[in-house]
């Protein structure tokens, strides 16, 4: 398995837990720090070229996101924090256990509190507190409704899996070279435990 695409910038070096999984096509920059069990996917930015970027225990950054901060200020994901795909993350503090949607953006100063969560392709202002345990969604982005203890018990779930996903990154993730055909017997990813969040409210 390749090594992650770190850079040092003015003397200070990306940090990477052992136990994380950083995929070789993200970038981090300076002062970095992925902490123990993290899993940062294809194509995420992490650029502590001016602040620093923080994830704590646990957080997943999916792929194309990006991370940044102004000097003297730090970008924070507290343990467990679920970052969707494409989402921006800037000069902001992300609450333990709570989820950023795909697409949405985070902007300076703004704190998401503890299991709340961002919908997709929402903006959060700058300044913005966003309670605990409530879903805000728009733009800017507006508090809608309280949580309920099913959906903060998906988002639990939701994380767990990409924890898993950074073991089996670790575990079995290689570079290798396309195949020219598909095979007669082609073998499937079986994982069905994992059911897309509209086919579970359907069961529900």
């Amino acid at each position: 398995m390749k090594p992650p695409r770190v850079y040092a910038i003015d003397g200070v070096v990306p940090v990477v837990d052992p136990s994380a999984y950083v995929h070789p096509t993200a970038v981090l920059i300076g002062d970095v720090i992925v902490g123990p069990g993290c899993y940062v996917g294809p194509c995420a930015s992490l650029r502590g070229d001016f602040g620093r970027l923080i994830l704590m225990a646990g957080v997943n950054v999916q792929d194309t996101c990006v991370i940044h901060s102004f000097p003297d200020h730090d970008t924070v994901i507290n343990e467990n924090g679920h970052i969707g795909h494409g989402a921006v993350l800037h000069c902001c503090t992300i609450g333990r256990n709570a989820l950023v949607g795909m697409n949405a953006v985070v902007m300076d100063n703004a704190v998401v509190g503890e299991n709340a969560f961002v919908a997709a392709c929402s903006f959060v202002k700058a300044g913005m507190q966003v309670p605990p345990a409530t879903l805000v969604a728009g733009t800017p982005a507006k508090v809608v409704r309280p949580l309920t203890e099913q959906e903060m018990a998906w988002k639990v779930q939701g994380t767990g899996i990409y924890q898993n996903l950074t073991r089996r990154c670790l575990a079995t993730m290689v570079e290798t070279d396309a195949l020219a055909a598909v095979e007669a017997d082609r073998k499937r990813i079986v994982m069905p435990e994992i059911v897309p969040l509209s086919e579970q409210k359907q069961r529900s």
